[in-house]
């Protein structure tokens, strides 16, 4: 079979580099096939012995190595093994005179591709290579499509559980930030999750994840007291300070320093935060000597702080240095949609910790009181409320007796997943109907236009067609 020059270009606009090494201690093979394979198209090189080929992997590894099986030295299939362990992904397609079949087929159970008998034809091993590059193609396509998949349907990401829309684009948005110097705000009301959205960024962050994650709660702690712990002090800068302290600044050297409830600074330490952010400078409390450090600063409020500029309570030019990429975390009330996977991790999570209970399923009312409820204190304030559940209820489901009485006291009408004979919501089932809630709510945002709504979701318009299928949203087509 000859591969036609349409066909050829199709596989050479997917794979740019194309290239394939030959070896063989014969000089005729070896100018045999390389003429063959430059005539198609393909970059080649050519080596005489196995150590040759090992020799020049690391300046130019090919995508697929051709071998004969009997050479001096080292043979084709020590090449093989070698090549194996060093990338797996290179093909190797051995070549062997007739007697030596059966070693070849050897060879083909320690990885190799395939194996073609001398004399070498040529319509053979155009085939062969042809076979390897579409295979290839095929791997990288499933690789991207999973990858895709994985982004546009991540219901878990770092620690952060949640599908909705809104979570993705903060998961692309973590993506795409994490792994920079970039100063990053995170804004949300209290327990809608900021301190896991700075824990992912660290995770996230390919330079900085395996150094310090250094957490401080600014509103907790007093303005002289936050100073020392943010810069460290030396001994006898004030009354209880009996020997030199290193500050949470110094600690987080190399990492992230994660500042909770940022607008509870005083006016004094803005002006040091400041000099942080610009110059990488402090002096901790009561020492002249400075300090140089190289940390990432994430910080979080649940404040406007624009309002808080405009009342004279936060410095504008420390806002626009904390600001430099935004993430607003959405309440629960905003996301509800992510309700019943929130649940199905909290009873996991509770009941691992309460040893002695099993629970794995909720009622109808409970699902619907917890649907109905906006949720004022966010996803703790769930998590709270169903590891109480958990704690309260005698068998293996959540009944609406195990809720507080003003959830117990909630008569909406909103539709909850299909019930199963003994009235449990299954949490498979309620997590696809999270799915669908999201669709419809994404559909309904857009007027209908599934382009748009397949843009915002992150996935492509066959994709959004075959889940609205799925879910019965087709019925008038």
């Amino acid at each position: 079979m000859v591969i036609g020059d349409c066909k050829l270009y199709r596989i050479n606009s997917l794979f740019m580099k194309q290239s394939i090494l030959i070896v063989d201690d014969e000089p005729l093979t070896r100018k045999s096939l390389f003429e063959i394979l430059r005539h198609r198209g393909y970059k080649v090189n050519c080596v005489g012995s196995a150590q040759e080929a090992l020799d020049s992997l690391a300046k130019d590894p090919p995508d697929i190595v051709i071998t004969d099986l009997k050479m001096p030295g080292l043979d084709g299939m020590e090449l093989l093994k070698q090549l194996k362990a060093i990338d797996n992904d290179i093909a190797v397609v051995l070549m062997t005179a007739f007697g030596s079949i059966e070693n070849a087929v050897e060879a083909m159970k320690e990885g190799a591709y395939d194996y073609i008998t001398k004399p070498i034809v040529d319509n053979e091993i155009e085939l062969v290579i042809e076979r390897i590059f579409e295979q290839k193609r095929l791997i990288e396509e499933n690789k991207t499509l999973k990858k895709r998949l994985a982004d546009t349907s991540r219901a878990k990401f770092h620690g952060i559980i949640g599908q909705a829309p809104q979570m993705q684009k903060i998961y692309n948005l973590i993506d795409a930030v994490a792994s920079t110097n970039a100063t990053v705000l995170i804004q949300g009301d209290s327990g809608t999750g900021k301190r896991m959205v700075a824990c992912a960024i660290h995770r996230a962050d390919k330079f900085r994840h395996d150094k310090p994650f250094i957490e401080v709660s600014c509103g907790a702690l007093p303005e002289n007291l936050l100073e020392s712990e943010l810069f460290g002090h030396v001994k006898g800068s004030f009354t209880s300070a009996i020997r030199d302290r290193q500050g949470r600044f110094e600690l987080a050297a190399g990492g992230i320093i994660f500042l909770d409830e940022i607008d509870t600074f005083s006016p004094n330490l803005q002006v040091k935060l400041l000099r942080v952010l610009q110059e990488g400078e402090f002096e901790r409390v009561g020492d002249t000597k400075t300090f140089k450090v190289d940390v990432k600063v994430v910080a979080a409020t649940n404040q406007n702080l624009k309002k808080l500029i405009a009342e004279g309570k936060f410095r504008e030019d420390l806002y626009y240095r904390l600001n430099v990429i935004p993430v607003y975390v959405p309440a629960l009330r905003e996301r509800k949609g992510d309700i019943p996977l929130l649940v199905e991790h909290f009873l996991e999570k509770c009941s691992k910790r309460n040893e002695n209970k099993k629970v794995c399923d909720i009622s109808e009312d409970v699902m619907r009181a917890l649907l109905e409820y906006d949720w004022p204190g966010n996803i703790r304030e769930l998590e709270n409320i169903i590891e109480r559940a958990v704690i309260l209820c005698k068998g293996s489901t959540i009944g609406i007796v195990d809720l507080p009485d003003f959830l117990q006291d909630i008569k909406g009408d909103r539709p909850v997943p299909s019930l199963s004979a003994n009235g449990k919501v299954p949490l498979k089932e309620a997590l696809k109907f999270s799915e669908k809630n999201i669709i419809e709510r994404v559909l309904d945002e857009c007027g209908g236009n599934r382009t748009r709504a397949a843009e915002l979701l992150g996935i492509n318009r066959t994709t959004l067609y075959n889940k609205m299928k799925e879910y019965g949203m087709l019925q008038d087509e």
